[in-house]
């Protein structure tokens, strides 16, 4: 492949390895004349120069790396070399396991791993049933009335209510829902925001205080002792442990609480909302998905995660990964220099047509023949991979697919329009509105008890 000329290598060459390859300052600069999104430069530097790239938006270079044995040494065997400074949500999260580093994060997060491993879960799967249930007495009732509902809303509503119960054990109240819309408010403005903290905080002080007064009340219910139906809730863990651990004042379970809604629903309700955009254009995946085993049955299950999957391939979580060097390096070869910025991006590695075939195509497939998809860990990493990726990652799946169990046999959203883009921000969103009606599935016959 023909590329353009490279101005030379990095100026400092550290330990050994070759120099890393880097674009030409006019390929960013015509990127910056089109006013386009970092996706695309960053794209047109993997196409150009392969899976570790580097590029110049100021005087140091940035190294880009989404080849699979990269990434993984980045992420998973060498994390104290490339290290997460600050999180671009730090003014919505605060010191919260995904903000904190060094010795506090290891103590947040073993905290909280226990919760969302094993036993842990077991503990939540009641409240996100009965999240998935209120959802679908819902969505029968758009069915019998016709009225149109905005299905990227829905999925928002869902996911909060899950988390919400799995966190204080109440299910979520009409009041709590309207305040805490302000979390999607911060969320959305965050790649706007000044880059000063205080500036930041500043500009969404009005959403920002409807947050902590949300979470203040939580936190004194749950040192109340007021107890859900299904029991205390994940607050309860955090609230006891400042009872022994001095370092969980007011503030970091406030911060803690707030991070667990962040990523409790914010990334599921998005890779929901683009799993059924994407069976709008792909409806033969769902009934695929139906067919693969009658309800409730291992095959079908595992047919609708790989919808799931295939979901998250083509709209990660996480679509980038920030991350530091400390120290010099040889990343697969090429020689990386201590204080180098570096851009892990999932969204790159899961669209490499030297990976997944047709990369662009929406496959489920791919998740359950196994030679369909390649077996490196680090060509599929929604989530991200090593230390620290995501906590909720066994939670996001299981509430998606319960969910998808309850309302994919009985009901379809018909769009009357859909976006025509995506917003790469924190996660990558569709952008806009996403308005249906419901049309009623063919009965599935493996269904008992289906709403009529």
């Amino acid at each position: 492949m023909e590329t353009e000329a490279s101005p030379g290598p990095l100026p400092h060459v550290p330990r050994t390895g070759r120099p890393v390859p880097e674009a030409e300052p006019g390929l960013v600069e015509r990127w910056r004349s089109g006013g386009g999104e970092l996706v695309g430069l960053l794209s047109q530097v993997r196409e150009r120069f392969g899976g570790i790239a580097a590029f110049r938006l100021g005087p140091a270079p940035t190294v880009l790396v989404t080849d699979p044995q990269a990434v993984q040494h980045v992420l998973a065997r060498h994390p104290e070399r490339y290290v997460k400074r600050s999180h671009r949500a730090r003014v919505l999260i605060g010191d919260g396991v995904l903000a904190a580093t060094g010795a506090a994060w290891k103590r947040q997060r073993r905290l909280l791993q226990s919760q969302f491993t094993g036993t842990g879960m077991r503990r939540y799967e009641r409240r996100i049933t009965e999240a998935a249930r209120t959802t679908a007495g819902r969505w029968s009732e758009y069915a019998r009335s016709g009225q149109t509902f905005d299905v990227g809303q829905e999925m928002r509503r869902f996911a909060l209510d899950a988390i919400w119960r799995s966190l204080t054990g109440h299910p979520l109240d009409e009041g709590t829902e309207r305040e805490l819309t302000a979390v999607a408010v911060v969320a959305a403005a965050l790649p706007t925001l000044p880059a000063d903290v205080t500036d930041a905080q500043d500009a969404v002080a009005a959403d920002l205080a409807r947050i902590d007064a949300v979470a203040r009340h939580a936190i004194e219910a749950a040192r109340g002792g007021a107890a859900g139906p299904d029991g205390p809730g994940l607050l309860r863990v955090l609230t006891d442990a400042a009872t022994e651990r001095p370092e969980y004042t007011d503030r970091l379970i406030r911060d803690e609480l707030v991070t667990l809604l962040v990523a409790g629903h914010e990334t599921t309700a998005t890779t929901l909302t683009w799993l059924y955009l994407l069976l709008d254009q792909h409806p033969a995946a769902r009934e695929q998905a139906l067919a693969a085993g009658c309800d409730g049955s291992p095959q079908r299950r595992q047919a609708i995660q790989a919808l799931v999957h295939e979901t998250l391939r083509l709209y990660p979580s996480a679509w980038i990964l920030p991350r530091h060097a400390t120290e010099d390096d040889t990343l697969a070869g090429h020689a990386v220099e201590a204080g180098t910025d570096i851009l892990v991006c999932p969204y790159l590695t899961h669209r490499d047509p030297e990976l997944w075939p047709d990369p662009e195509h929406f496959t489920p497939r791919r998740f359950i023949t196994p030679d369909d998809r390649p077996t490196h860990p680090g060509a599929y990493y929604p989530f991200g991979i090593g230390p620290r990726a995501c906590l909720g990652l066994q939670f996001a799946l299981r509430e998606s697919t319960v969910l998808l169990e309850h309302l994919l046999p009985v009901h379809i959203p018909v769009f009357s329009s859909t976006p025509t883009k995506a917003v790469y921000g924190i996660t990558v969103r569709p952008d806009g509105p996403t308005p249906a009606t419901l049309t009623a599935a063919r009965r599935d016959p493996t269904v008992i008890n289906q709403p009529r």
